[in-house]
């Protein structure tokens, strides 16, 4: 048995300690707004924030983790979350939706590290995740949309 952190609670999980962190959310823990993409951190579907810090967890073993804290989308919260949440509403960014957690995780941990993010800022954040709807233009606004909330 391996204790990890996740979203503020502390669970116990039985896997083994190279079992990537995506296999054990979804898989033992039924958390499913994580998404599996491409399994070699390509995409971005899978992003979590571990200590903070956007993580691709399709390719973080649990072992790696140990005691840090991972936050998943079904966790994320707090009031710049959301502000991004309703600029992602107001400037409908979804299309299929697939890509949407990761976005917003990446986001979220873009806006905590830069309040007021330039193009280039977003750009860079996000070059990692992958829209198959290419809602790229939509995702930038919404995070600009949001800094400029989140700043008021």
């Amino acid at each position: 048995m391996t204790t990890l952190t996740i979203n503020r609670k502390p669970v116990e999980v039985q896997a083994e300690p190279d079992t990537p962190l995506l296999w054990v959310l979804r898989g033992e823990l039924h958390m499913t707004g994580t998404k599996f993409g491409c399994g070699m951190a390509l995409c971005g579907a899978c992003t979590v924030h571990v200590d903070g810090e956007p993580t691709r967890s399709c390719v973080t073993p649990i072992s790696a983790v140990g005691k840090r804290e991972v936050t998943t989308i079904e966790g994320l919260s707090g009031p710049q979350v959301a502000v991004l949440k309703a600029a992602w509403i107001d400037v409908d960014v979804v299309q299929c939706g697939y890509c949407q957690s990761g976005q917003l995780m990446t986001a979220a941990a873009l806006l905590r590290q830069i309040p007021k993010p330039t193009d280039a800022d977003i750009d860079a954040a996000m070059a990692g995740n992958i829209c198959r709807c290419g809602t790229y233009p939509r995702i930038r606004a919404a995070i600009h949309q949001a800094a400029g909330m989140a700043a008021a």
